[in-house]
């Protein structure tokens, strides 16, 4: 989630990255946003990818009562489409369903825009489409956001055919240059890998959101921890356990937070202190 405050401390708009929710703990964002922030109303909605684990919570929010303001998917690909595509690869669940139905419905001028009202937050966004992909993974919405110095890519579970796709646009490539935190593609795995991105991206570390021992992501490790060791062998600090580190992953840190002021200066907070 991406939040902003003022420099009296007066939170702003609300934004989240994708609505999947953790079947290991129970922790869901719809109860978070409702219960924990007290919040009605979600701003921003980014799904990077319409796979059920990026949106497994996502009917929970209007079962909470929880509005959504604005929501930012590839919109490349037409509703009939991914309706197609998603139809093909299982069975439609309510949260399933509630994306498409999101997918087709929300496609008015947003009215208030993210650059202009997420206190200095900057996003930019990047897509393939269909006829070149017709799945999911490769369809992802990849996400840039900006905060002074300090940039962090969600590319979703975007695998190398699309990263190569995306690598043809100079603008994507130029994006690429100053990215700080890379969230791994596909949780890790190693079909979200691709070499060729490292040419341009440089990130001084790398995030997996991970499970124990799932989908072999942990054997990737190893070679994510060494893309960032080729330009920032020191790592980033991570202030909740005074070590320096490369790669974090949600398996071993829990949730891992990153506080950034108007400079792009970071600091990083973990839920583990091990």
């Amino acid at each position: 989630m991406l939040t902003h405050r003022s420099e009296y401390g007066v939170e702003g708009r609300l934004a989240m990255i994708d609505s999947g929710d953790n079947s290991t703990t129970g922790w869901k964002p719809s109860t978070y946003i409702k219960r924990y922030l007290n919040r009605g109303v979600l701003d921003y909605l980014f799904v990077t990818n319409a796979d059920l684990d990026h949106i497994s919570d996502l009917s929970n929010l209007w079962r909470e009562g929880i509005a959504v303001s604005t929501f930012i998917r590839n919109r490349s690909v037409s509703p009939q489409i991914m309706a197609i595509i998603k139809e093909m690869s299982g069975e439609l669940t309510d949260d399933i369903q509630r994306y498409l139905d999101l997918h087709a419905s929300y496609v008015y001028p947003v009215d208030t825009p993210f650059d202009q009202n997420m206190g200095g937050i900057k996003v930019r966004t990047f897509w393939n489409s269909t006829p070149r992909f017709y799945d999911t993974n490769n369809l992802s919405l990849v996400v840039f956001f900006k905060f002074g110095a300090f940039k962090i890519l969600f590319p979703g579970d975007l695998e190398e055919d699309g990263w190569l796709a995306l690598l043809e646009q100079p603008a994507f490539r130029a994006e690429l240059a100053d990215t700080t935190v890379l969230v791994a593609s596909h949780h890790g795995r190693e079909n979200g890998y691709c070499d060729a991105l490292f040419e341009f991206c440089q990130p001084r570390a790398i995030v997996m959101s991970d499970k124990a021992i799932m989908h072999d992501t942990q054997a990737m490790t190893q070679t994510y921890r060494q893309r960032v060791n080729d330009h920032w062998p020191n790592g980033v600090l991570v202030a909740t356990t005074s070590k320096q580190r490369r790669v974090l992953t949600t398996r071993r840190d829990g949730w891992v937070q990153f506080n950034v002021n108007d400079r792009g200066d970071f600091t990083i907070y973990t839920e583990y202190y091990g």
